[in-house]
């Protein structure tokens, strides 16, 4: 064979395997998966607790698929909705995002927001996300219809935890929140949250969409037993048998998804430690809508009595 022959057939093979691959991640962005966690918060002797953790769902008006598969979530019969951001990527998305919700709106909940609610999404560079953060953010792009979606929220019954700390009932239970706007922005206010979690509340629980260090810190100091958070998409492009390359922010990559410990390596029990669930959600920027190793979710978590 000679070496022009060679050559051919080498390049033929990497534009077959990259488009191979390239159809496969497609293919893993749709194929929606739900998870289910046990966390261990609840006081002795409660009944177990059902949490449907939502986050990133991106959704445009066109994704059909995504908005049956959310609709179905319903069926899970879940006590509480724990909606941790980005669930818009397109001016028109609030009506089909609601509908989708559909009866998970009728559920208790809580709610934050993150950039992809503010902002539309724009096209760029997707190599860029594998870089380390510049610190640039995309705010000058189209204003998304964030207001509505919350409004629509908040008639529903579901809680907005932006900047701020409540209570609320859910069952027999009393819940102790505390929320921030979106870190990635830099919109969250720490101040106006921060103080230890109210000892006389069953559980006390605090919620971010992203989980940048900071925030974690912050919530694990004042004595939270677990926060919820999304933002990472789980590395969105990850390696099997390896995971996450990237988090899109300072939180360590093996912990891009899933439920862990915060700080890293702690215990229950630690003081100043927490539990921390990171939701690798639904969707993917419109530009870009491909995963690999990290398929999108939705998790439901048992919260069951401490040890």
């Amino acid at each position: 064979m000679t070496p022009g022959r060679l050559l051919a057939r080498t390049l033929g093979a990497g534009v077959a395997l990259g488009a191979g691959v390239t159809a496969y991640a497609v293919w893993e962005a749709r194929a929606y998966t739900l998870r289910s966690v046990e966390l261990p918060v609840l006081p002795g002797g409660a009944a177990p607790l059902r949490v449907l953790h939502l986050s990133d769902v991106h959704l445009t008006p066109g994704q059909s698929r995504k908005r049956e598969w959310l609709r179905s979530l319903a069926d899970l019969a879940p006590d509480l909705v724990v909606n941790t951001g980005d669930n818009l990527a397109h001016l028109d998305a609030v009506p089909p995002l609601l509908d989708a919700l559909g009866p998970l709106l009728d559920v208790p909940g809580v709610f934050v927001l993150g950039s992809n609610d503010y902002f539309a999404p724009v096209l760029r560079n997707p190599l860029r996300y594998l870089l380390p953060d510049d610190g640039k953010r995309h705010t000058q792009t189209t204003k998304l219809p964030w207001p509505e979606m919350c409004d629509a929220f908040s008639a529903a019954g579901w809680t907005d935890l932006t900047n701020r700390r409540t209570t609320t009932t859910v069952g027999d239970l009393t819940f102790a929140w505390a929320g921030v706007d979106d870190p990635h922005l830099e919109y969250d206010d720490l101040a106006a949250v921060a103080g230890p979690a109210p000892l006389d509340a069953d559980v006390r629980v605090a919620v971010a969409h992203a989980p940048y260090l900071r925030v974690l810190d912050r919530f694990a100091a004042d004595g939270y037993d677990a926060v919820f958070a999304g933002h990472t998409h789980g590395g969105q492009i990850a390696l099997p048998l390896y995971g996450a390359l990237v988090t899109n922010c300072d939180l360590d990559p093996a912990r891009a998804r899933g439920l862990h410990r915060h700080p890293a390596g702690s215990r229950p029990g630690d003081a100043g430690s927490t539990w921390l669930h990171v939701s690798a959600g639904l969707g993917t920027s419109p530009y870009f809508p491909i995963r690999t190793a990290c398929r999108p979710e939705a998790t439901l978590l048992t919260l069951v009595p401490r040890d």
